[in-house]
């Protein structure tokens, strides 16, 4: 078997289990209640703020362009929800890719800087994850008997911080010392088959001719601004649906939440992170007292909320570019295997 496929059926496993012990927990009727509660204006705000999300993060990919040439936001923006409706249908996160193919193939780029791109997209998240998580660790106080969850989000952000680091030095590596890096990279994989090391290597390097960004402090400025605004925007929905369910809690929960599903939708799971995101918003939501169908009922909108509208709106751009599901599908898979 594939090490792909194995990955994918261990992913559906965990969802399939994580799900599984979130419904024994459960009454029917008493989640049926607590849906019916909800405020349906608070929903369509949170529905109409995600968007907003995607918007501003279509201004800060275009500011990681500037060096090649500027782009449409337009056209920026169309590639980003094709991309996250991709990552809700398909395995892998093959979105990701999916942006990458999409927006070269509209806008005549090369693949290697609108990869480098992308990838120095993530690491700027996670900068803004990490000062999230330190704003949440410094200031969240958490009810009584709750210093098991405390502990497990310590243990996250402690982990993905050595992760974060570990990539941020190697790109650092990669850009200043290419030689060195490369043979660095070319012994740590010799564990390895020679199939994945030829792959490996090739795209390290067309990364590198692809790693620039437009010079200037203004520029960098920017880019901070919109990171800030990305996340202020992504999480503001959390709030609303629990403002929706008339939860009164302050805001710096709902960043407490955010936290906790961006460590969620790092394990392996379905397509649309199905499983271990609700599992984390539970977890998130019992620390504060909720009862069980409150917060799985609230678990469930939240994810509503950033699943179908995007699947909506992703396969309206689909069909104004022309595509299908299963191009788009066929081409993450070349991509992927070329990148």
């Amino acid at each position: 078997m594939k090490r792909s496929t194995l990955l994918l059926w261990i992913g559906f496993g965990v969802s399939l289990l994580l799900l599984a012990a979130l419904l024994r927990k459960i009454d029917g009727r008493q989640l049926l209640h607590a849906l019916a509660d909800l405020d349906w204006r608070c929903l369509l705000a949170a529905v109409g703020l995600t968007f907003v999300s995607y918007w501003f993060r279509a201004v800060r990919w275009r500011l990681l362009l500037l060096h090649e040439r500027p782009i449409a936001l337009g056209s920026l923006y169309s590639a980003i929800v094709i991309g996250y409706m991709a990552n809700n249908l398909f395995p892998a996160r093959l979105g990701e890719i999916v942006r990458v193919w999409l927006l070269a193939r509209r806008e005549q780029l090369k693949v290697a800087p609108v990869f480098a791109s992308l990838v120095i997209d993530r690491m700027v998240d996670g900068c803004a994850m990490m000062i999230m998580l330190a704003v949440v660790l410094l200031t969240l106080q958490l009810p009584p008997g709750m210093e098991r969850v405390s502990a497990l989000l310590r243990a996250g952000g402690i982990t993905t911080l050595v992760l974060y680091l570990s990539a941020v030095c190697f790109v650092l590596f990669l850009k200043f010392r290419p030689v060195q890096a490369l043979k660095l990279l070319a012994l740590l994989t010799q564990p390895f088959s020679q199939r994945f090391r030829d792959w490996l290597i090739p795209l390290a390097g067309s990364f590198l001719d692809g790693l620039r960004l437009a010079p200037g402090r203004s520029n960098l400025l920017l880019i901070s601004i919109c990171s800030a605004l990305i996340w202020i925007s992504a999480t503001l929905p959390i709030h609303l649906v629990l403002r929706g369910f008339g939860i009164q809690l302050p805001l710096i929960a709902s960043f407490f939440i955010m936290v906790l599903l961006v460590f969620a939708v790092m394990i392996p799971s379905a397509p649309g992170y199905i499983g271990t995101y609700h599992v984390a918003c539970y977890t998130a939501l019992s620390a504060f007292r909720l009862s069980d169908s409150q917060a799985v009922s609230i678990a469930l909108v939240i994810h509503g909320v950033g699943f179908f509208p995007v699947i909506m709106a992703g396969f309206y751009h689909l069909w104004s570019d022309g595509l299908s599901l299963r191009t788009l599908r066929t081409q993450a898979v070349e991509q992927g295997a070329e990148l």
